[in-house]
C-alpha cells in the first residue's frame, strides 16, 4: 500500500503539471558538468529531473514540454529536493524502518533489469504465440524399463525409430499405438490425444508437436515418460473458450444392459428438449445425474481446448449459436446433452500473462530458463572454472554427507582448492563450505553432495554478481532506486511535519480557523427537500404526498418511509439546509414557492422549500474537514519556505538549459 502512496505522491509533485511524455536521455558528461542545482551545498544531477519528468504518459500529440511547464516543474522539483534534504538532516534515512522498507522494494524493482526477466519474457511471448493455434496429435509412448541401463535405453530408441519408419511407410499410427504404446490410455483412445495448445503438454513434447506440419511424424522425443513418436493430425486457430450446460445420464461402462438403458433414457430426454414448451433448467433438474451442476441449470465453468476429455470438448466447440443443443454424446462418464451458453475468443496477452507465467514457472521451462540465465551470466562476467580442481573435489567429496562436508574438506587439505574465477576473483572450496553451512536441503539430491551444492553455489555467486553489476552500472535502475529512496523520505517527512500534525493539532486547527474565518463562510442557504423522479409512473403518487405544504420534517419522514418500503427505486432524494448558488436544482428553482415541480435536463424534480438563511460564518465543527485540509497546506507551505532559508538553492542555468533541450528532443 505504501508503495502506491509514495509513487502517486512523487508523481503528483513533478509530473502532473507537464502532462507530456518524453524519453529519458541520460547525460554522459562528468558529474560536475551535469550538476543542475545545489541544495544547501549538496549537488543534484540534471538527469534526475529528466528522469522524473519523463515518467508521465502522453495526453496529447504535442512533443516535448513547453518552457512554462518546464519552469513550473523545476520549481516543484526544487521543493521536493529541499524536503528530501531536510529528511536526511533529521536522520530519517538512518532509521531501521527506512532501511527495511527500501530493501523490501529493491527485490521487486531490480527484477525487470535481470537477465532472467528478458528470457522469461521471451518464453511468455512464445507460449502466447503458440496459443493462437490448437493441434490435434496422436502419439506412441515407449517407456524405459525400471532401472534401465544405457543398453536398455538404446533398445527402446531403436524400437521407436522402427515404428516411426513404419508410419512413414504408410502404417496407421493409431493402430500401432494399440499394439506398441506404453501409454495406458492408448487402449481406449488409440493414441489420439485430441486437441491441445501451449502449456498443456510437457515442454519437449510441445516443442516437437508445434514444429511439425500436419501429417508429419517426429523423430523420437525424449521426456520424463520415455520416447514418443508424434504425428500431427490437424492444426487450426484457437477458438478461445466456451461455457456450456449439460445433462448427464450415467452408466457403468462394463455393464451393457445399463448402458443400453442410459442410451434410451438420454434419447427420450433429447426428444423432450425439442418441444417448444420445454424449459431446459427443469429438464436438467429432473433428469441430470451430475449432482454438482443439476441445481444450477447444468452450467459448467468456462473451459478452453485441452481442458476436457476430447469427445465432450469437440461436441462443445462444435456448437455455434448461443442456446444450441447437441445430440447425445458418449464419454467415459456417461451420455451427455450439451447446450451452448456463451463463447469468447482467446484473451489478450495482458490478461493471460500472469497465468502463463505461473504455468511456466511450474514446469521444465523454469529449469531451462535458469540454465540459460547461468550460461549468459558466465559469458558476461568472464566465468572460468578450474576444471581439474572441480573434478578432483567431486571425486573426493560426492559421497560425503553434508554434515561432514567441512570437516572432510579440511582433513583432506582441500579448503584452498580453487573452484572458479569470476571478474578477476577466485572462489575457493572453503567459500563453498561457508555457503552450505546455513542452508538445508529438503530432498536427498540425486547428484553427489559436491556436485549438488557446487551448482547452486555457482548460480548464487553469478546472481549476486549480476545484482551488483546492475546496482553499480545501470543508470536507469539507479534512478529508480533513488526515486523510491527519496519518495520514502519525502513521505516520512511530510507525515511527520504536515499530515499527522495537521490531523492531531487541534489547537493549531482552531487558531488557523480563527485567523482565516473569512474562508469559511456559508453562502445563502435554504431548508429544502429535493425529490428526483426516476419512475414517471410514480409521479402522481409523489405529488399527492408533497404538494399540500412546504418543507416539513414530518412530511419528509412519511414520504421516505413510504417509498422505501414500496418503491425503493422510484425516487432519489436530498434534504437539509443546502447552499443555493452551486446547487444544480435549487439554483434554478423559485425559492418563493413552498412547493414546486421543476423540469431540468429531461428529469422531473419535486421541491419543498422551507426557511432561508443569509450568508454567514460556518462554525468550526461545520468546517473542520476544510480547515484540516487548509491547515495542512499552510504547514507544507511554511515548511517549504523555512527550508528555502535553511538550505540555499543555487541553479546552474547552463545545465538547466541542457535539461530543457534534452526533454524536447
Amino acid at each position: 500500500m505504501k508503495h502506491r502512496i509514495i509513487s502517486a505522491f512523487v508523481f503528483s509533485l513533478f509530473i502532473s503539471l507537464s502532462g507530456k511524455f518524453v524519453t529519458p536521455s541520460f547525460g554522459q558528461d562528468s558529474e560536475v558538468s551535469s550538476v543542475l542545482l545545489t541544495v544547501g551545498g549538496k549537488p543534484v544531477q540534471r538527469d534526475e529531473l529528466i528522469y522524473l519528468l519523463s515518467k508521465s504518459g502522453p495526453v496529447n500529440s504535442s512533443p516535448g514540454i513547453s518552457r512554462e511547464e518546464f519552469e513550473e516543474n523545476l520549481d516543484l522539483f526544487i521543493n521536493y529536493q529541499l524536503k528530501v534534504r531536510e529528511a536526511e538532516a533529521q536522520g530519517l534515512d538512518q532509521t531501521e524502518e527506512f532501511r527495511r522498507e527500501l530493501e523490501s522494494f529493491k527485490e521487486t524493482l531490480i527484477a525487470p533489469f535481470l537477465i532472467r526477466n528478458s528470457l522469461e519474457e521471451g518464453e511468455l511471448r512464445k507460449a502466447y504465440s503458440r496459443m493462437q493455434e490448437i493441434i490435434r496429435a496422436s502419439h506412441i509412448l515407449f517407456q524405459f524399463p525400471t532401472n534401465a541401463s544405457t543398453e536398455d535405453s538404446l533398445i527402446v530408441l531403436k524400437m521407436a525409430l522402427k515404428v516411426k519408419g513404419d508410419i512413414e511407410n504408410g502404417a496407421n499410427i493409431n493402430e500401432l499405438a494399440v499394439q506398441y504404446s506404453d501409454d495406458p490410455s492408448a487402449q481406449s483412445n488409440r493414441g489420439d490425444l485430441g486437441y491441445f495448445t501451449s502449456l498443456q503438454m510437457v515442454q519437449p513434447f510441445e516443442d516437437a508437436a508445434f514444429n511439425l506440419q500436419t501429417g508429419q511424424v517426429s523423430d523420437p522425443v525424449l521426456t520424463n515418460f520415455g520416447y514418443h513418436i508424434i504425428q500431427v493430425q490437424d492444426r487450426k486457430p484457437n477458438p478461445g473458450q466456451v461455457q456450456v450446460s449439460h445433462i448427464l445420464v450415467r452408466f457403468e461402462p462394463k455393464d451393457s444392459l445399463q448402458e443400453a438403458n442410459a442410451r434410451r433414457k438420454i434419447a427420450d430426454i433429447y426428444t423432450e428438449i425439442q418441444k417448444e414448451s420445454t424449459v431446459w433448467e427443469d429438464i436438467v433438474l429432473n433428469y441430470s445425474e451430475d449432482l454438482a451442476s443439476n441445481q444450477r441449470g447444468g452450467i459448467l465453468p468456462w473451459f478452453g481446448v485441452g481442458s476436457m476429455i476430447p469427445d465432450f470438448e469437440m461436441a462443445a466447440f462444435s456448437l455455434s449459436e448461443i442456446g444450441e443443443v447437441s445430440p447425445p454424446i458418449r464419454t467415459q462418464y456417461g451420455y451427455h446433452i450439451l447446450r451452448l451458453e456463451d463463447k469468447k475468443p482467446l484473451a489478450p496477452f495482458e490478461e493471460l500473462e500472469e497465468s502463463i507465467r505461473s504455468k511456466i514457472l511450474r514446469d521444465s521451462r523454469s529449469r531451462m530458463i535458469q540454465s540459460q540465465v547461468v550460461a549468459v551470466q558466465k559469458a558476461r562476467y568472464g566465468f572460468k572454472e578450474d576444471e581439474t580442481s572441480v573434478s578432483r573435489l567431486g571425486q573426493e567429496l560426492n559421497g560425503v554427507a553434508k554434515a561432514d562436508f567441512n570437516t572432510q574438506l579440511e582433513s583432506r587439505s582441500l579448503s584452498q582448492s580453487p573452484l572458479f574465477t569470476l571478474k578477476n576473483k577466485t572462489y575457493l572450496a572453503k567459500d563453498l563450505a561457508d555457503y552450505m553451512k546455513d542452508l538445508e536441503v529438503r530432498n536427498i539430491p540425486k547428484e553427489g553432495t559436491f556436485d549438488y551444492w557446487y551448482d547452486r553455489y555457482v548460480a548464487h555467486i553469478l546472481s549476486e554478481t549480476e545484482v551488483r553489476d546492475i546496482s553499480s552500472g545501470n543508470k536507469e535502475y539507479q534512478m529508480l532506486i533513488k526515486e523510491y529512496r527519496d519518495g520514502i523520505l519525502l513521505f516520512s517527512l511530510m507525515n511527520k511535519e504536515v499530515w499527522q500534525k495537521g490531523l492531531t493539532d487541534s489547537l493549531g486547527q482552531v487558531e488557523f480557523y480563527r485567523k482565516n474565518i473569512t474562508n469559511y463562510q456559508w453562502k445563502e442557504r435554504v431548508e429544502a427537500y429535493v425529490v428526483k423522479v426516476l419512475d414517471p409512473g410514480q409521479l402522481n403518487t409523489a405529488k399527492n404526498q408533497l404538494s399540500n405544504g412546504g418543507y416539513s420534517p414530518s412530511v419528509i419522514e412519511s414520504f421516505e418511509e413510504n417509498f422505501r418500503s414500496k418503491t425503493p427505486l422510484a425516487f432519489q432524494t436530498q434534504s437539509g439546509v443546502l447552499e443555493i448558488e452551486d446547487h444544480p436544482v435549487l439554483s434554478q428553482a423559485d425559492l418563493s414557492k413552498n412547493y414546486q415541480e421543476l423540469q431540468l435536463d429531461g428529469q422531473t424534480y419535486l421541491i419543498l422549500i422551507g426557511q432561508k438563511f443569509t450568508p454567514g460564518p460556518r462554525k468550526f465543527e461545520e468546517s473542520r474537514g476544510l480547515v484540516i485540509r487548509d491547515y495542512q497546506d499552510y504547514l507544507e507551505n511554511t515548511l517549504t519556505q523555512s527550508l528555502k532559508t535553511k538550505y540555499p538553492v543555487s541553479v546552474n542555468n547552463a545545465v538547466k538549459e541542457e535539461a530543457y533541450l534534452a526533454l524536447n528532443r
